[in-house]
């Protein structure tokens, strides 16, 4: 029981770091109000198998059969349907929230530049025609090279990127070259990789693999005054949250937003911005060769970046099937 005079830790963390809903659920995000939230196919999926959102689904066919023109096939309007889908998720979650939400380009377009831009045009669009300013949407691109490339010409276009599946500094100071606007390292995979690799069941929050690598990024990006925000993501305990506490963003799913809320305890700030310009560290000269060189010389980071393409391609895949059949059953 939290008294009149204490501070829950989710109070204590949004003031020093803005706080980020991780899920698709509706209910979560209008529960804990974030200022942003974000989404990915996976979460999109397991939302979108709740009868309760059964009106999203048919409105994103409804809408993609009318765009696809006459005598469209059942895969064209199924392609588009999972665009439109996303943009609805988006959509509703922004009547909620106040800030920007997070929207993701096809994990098939990973390693497609042009695809990649193309697709974060057509979302844009879409959302622009719904009445909604695009400085309230982030693309998500993944952090390959060509996705790196992607949010370099669409930055420039007012159009502003979250790069994600990141496990990385390679990829964090490319993404950050180019500028980005966001990117999304993955603290908990990030530890699933080393606990795997290593055999080791369980770290200290300040030895997690996947907090030393956002705190290292964060501090690279602070010493060298780059724009680009960092949002530590994917989280698999409370520790590695508040050990990132003083970040600048950080993605929360709704069972750790609600521990977070039921929680009194001190919670200092463990990364300051003024600290690490102070900081002697060295600078890396990126270019692609550089990057390549850097990603194959990372296990983890090239193991993760394939499982997690592999891993949003297969709930894209299964999300178009449910569509498929959704189409069937309404026709």
């Amino acid at each position: 029981m939290l008294t009149a005079m204490s501070q829950s830790l989710i109070e204590q963390l949004s003031q020093m770091t803005t706080i980020v809903s991780d899920t698709g659920d509706i209910n979560a995000i209008r529960k804990f109000k974030p200022r942003d939230a974000t989404t990915n196919p996976s979460l999109i999926m397991a939302a979108a198998q709740s009868s309760e959102y059964a009106p999203l689904i048919d409105h994103a066919l409804a809408f993609a059969k009318k765009d696809a023109g006459s005598g469209p096939s059942k895969d064209a309007v199924v392609r588009r349907a999972i665009d439109r889908l996303s943009v609805e998720f988006g959509l509703e979650i922004l009547k909620i929230i106040g800030g920007r939400v997070s929207t993701e380009v096809d994990a098939r377009l990973s390693y497609d530049m042009q695809g990649s831009v193309d697709k974060a045009r057509t979302l844009i669009q879409q959302y622009e025609t719904a009445g909604t300013n695009r400085e309230r949407i982030l693309i998500k691109l993944a952090s390959t090279w060509e996705g790196i490339r992607a949010a370099e010409v669409l930055e420039k276009e007012g159009i502003h990127c979250n790069m994600t599946l990141l496990f990385g500094l390679h990829q964090a100071v490319a993404a950050a070259e180019a500028k980005a606007t966001l990117i999304s390292p993955f603290v908990g995979r990030i530890l699933d990789w080393y606990k795997k690799s290593t055999g080791k069941a369980s770290y200290e929050p300040a030895e997690d693999p996947g907090v030393q690598s956002v705190t290292r990024i964060f501090n690279y990006f602070k010493r060298y005054g780059y724009k680009t925000q960092v949002m530590g993501a994917s989280f698999r305990n409370l520790g590695e949250i508040t050990e990132l506490a003083g970040c600048d963003l950080l993605t929360i799913a709704p069972n750790f937003l609600d521990e977070l809320t039921k929680t009194e305890a001190p919670l200092p700030r463990k990364l300051d911005p003024e600290k690490a310009k102070g900081m002697t560290i060295e600078k890396i000269p990126m270019d692609e060769a550089k990057f390549r060189a850097m990603h194959q010389a990372d296990r983890m980071a090239s193991d993760k970046l394939d499982e997690g393409i592999q891993g949003f391609t297969k709930s894209i895949v299964s999300l178009e099937k449910q569509l498929g059949d959704r189409l069937d059953a309404i026709n």
